[in-house]
Formats: C-alpha cells, sequence, structure tokens
C-alpha cells in the first residue's frame, strides 16, 4: 500500500497539489489556469482520447459489468440529488451538480494515469471502459440537463450545438468509427497523438489546483455528506454491484478503485458556467482529491 501510494499515486496527485499551491501564493492567477484548462481540454486531450478509443478491444469489455456500472450511477445520482433539495434545501442546479460530484469520477485525467502506472496498459482495460462510458454519455448528458435547468426557456439547441463542435466529442465519435471499420491508424498520427495527449493530464490537473487555490476548505455539513457519499456511499455501491453482476474480480477491482476516485472537475466548471454558487462544490471537489489518496492506495 506504501509503495503504491509514493510511487504511483503522489506523483499524480503532486500536480493538483502544486496548482493549488501556486495559486494559493499568488504565483499564478485564476485567468492563467482558465487559459491553460481550455488548451488541455479542447487542443490536447483529444489526442489523448482519439487513439485510446480507436484501437481499445471493445469485445473485450465485460458489458454487463459496464453497464452495471452505469446504474450504480444514475441511483446514487438520483439518491444524492434528492438529499440536497430536500434535506440541505439546495437551489435545483446546485443539488443536481453536487449530485453529479458523487458520481462523476475524475477518470480519465486522474485514476486512468494511476491505473497504467499499477496495471499496464492491458490491466487498465475496465477504467478505459468507463473512461469512454463517462465520456461519451455522461458528459453530454450532464451539459444538457446543466443547460436546460439554467435556461429552461431555451431549450436543449443550445448545448446541441456546443455538443456537436466538442473536440472529446467529436474524437470519440471519430475513434468509435475507426475502431468499428478495423481501419489502422498511421504511425505519424499515433505519434502526434501521443505527444499531445501527453501533456494532458498534468496541465489540467495543475489549472485545476490553481481554480480551486481560490475557494474555502470549510467542511460544512453539505461538504462532508457529500465527500462522505462520494469516497464511501459510492465506491460501495458500486463493489456490491458489480459482485452481484457476476463481474470478472479482476473488473470488480479495478471498477471499485474508479469509484473511489475523487470528484471530477467537471461540475465545479459547470456552476462556473452558469453562475451558481461554487464555494461547496469545490470544497467536496478539494477534500474528495486529498482524502482519496489513502483509500485508492489501498483499493490498488
Amino acid at each position: 500500500m506504501f509503495t503504491v501510494l509514493t510511487h504511483d499515486i503522489l506523483p499524480v496527485f503532486a500536480l493538483l497539489a502544486l496548482g493549488f499551491l501556486l495559486g494559493r501564493r499568488g504565483v499564478f492567477a485564476r485567468q492563467d489556469a482558465a487559459s491553460a484548462n481550455r488548451i488541455a481540454l479542447m487542443v490536447l486531450q483529444p489526442g489523448l482520447i482519439f487513439p485510446l478509443i480507436a484501437t481499445v478491444s471493445f469485445a473485450d469489455f465485460e458489458l454487463r459489468a459496464l453497464l452495471t456500472y452505469g446504474a450504480c450511477e444514475a441511483l446514487a445520482f438520483t439518491l444524492s440529488f434528492q438529499l440536497a433539495r430536500r434535506v440541505f434545501h439546495c437551489d435545483r442546479l446546485e443539488a443536481w451538480l453536487l449530485a453529479m460530484a458523487v458520481v462523476f469520477v475524475n477518470s480519465l485525467l486522474y485514476i486512468r494515469p494511476i491505473s497504467l502506472l499499477i496495471y499496464g496498459e492491458a490491466g487498465a482495460l475496465p477504467v478505459t471502459a468507463v473512461v469512454a462510458w463517462d465520456t461519451a454519455i455522461a458528459f453530454a448528458f450532464f451539459i444538457i440537463s446543466a443547460d436546460l435547468i439554467a435556461r429552461p426557456s431555451a431549450g436543449p439547441l443550445p448545448a446541441l450545438k456546443r455538443l456537436s463542435v466538442n473536440p472529446t466529442l467529436l474524437s470519440i465519435g471519430l475513434g468509435v468509427v475507426v475502431n468499428l471499420a478495423g481501419l489502422p491508424l498511421p504511425e505519424p498520427v499515433l505519434t502526434a497523438c501521443a505527444f499531445a495527449g501527453a501533456g494532458t493530464a498534468p496541465l489540467v490537473l495543475f489549472a485545476l489546483g490553481v481554480l480551486l487555490s481560490g475557494q474555502s476548505l470549510r467542511p460544512s455539513a453539505v461538504v462532508a455528506t457529500y465527500s462522505a457519499l462520494k469516497l464511501l456511499g459510492f465506491p460501495l455501491l458500486v463493489m456490491l454491484a458489480v459482485w452481484l453482476a457476476g463481474a470478472s474480480p479482476h473488473w470488480q477491482a479495478q471498477f471499485t478503485l474508479l469509484a473511489a476516485g475523487p470528484s471530477g472537475a467537471m461540475a465545479f466548471a459547470l456552476a462556473l458556467l452558469h453562475g451558481i454558487r461554487t464555494d461547496r462544490i469545490a470544497a467536496v471537489t478539494i477534500w474528495t482529491s486529498a482524502l482519496s489518496l489513502l483509500s485508492l492506495a489501498a483499493l490498488a
């Protein structure tokens, strides 16, 4: 456990922590981080995702396990949303994004690099499957639904227009087409994607640290509850469900590891986009990022 923590998890977490520290000290401003994050997600990330989807073996996916994971996301999200609305009396969109923070894990840019260090490319296939699922389905769902809640009179068309030109979704779609068609990727394309993709996770994690450095760390009742749901409730639900679904031990272990990861930054980004309060959502992201260190080391 200690070796996994020091050799595989802390080096990845260190970029987020460094961004947080330098942001607190004023070395980097919020505008710097926002620009870096936009470059990473719009330019570099497609180079990471496209070859991943284009070359992964869909036939090796344990479809029942993957669908079970998706069902766990839906159940945990619904219960978390109702809790935020009925018990904590949060506004609708804040409750929606708090519930999202429980189920939308920082899988591509945090858990997958850790899994690759521990298990290698082939061993990280279950995490890759969830990355594809979350990026292609959950990503689109939360963008459209948050837009509809924030601007109910606008309808889904504005969000759909943004999705239609989103580089991440376009790279997924192209990757699926290439994969299903059995087309080989030219070596120069692979080299270019590897060169761009390698910078995605470090830059995004560093920028996230800077962005979060301006947020409060106060562990209110809402923050404590949703951090606990993310780090304990959701992983326990996934672990039990995939076991009952008959997933292989390796897929069970990988899914549990992934579910125990920290909240992804997307809920925080959507809160910023729609101008709602960000303090509690940001605090959940910060606390789950820090507290997940030990749980990830134990599960790995």
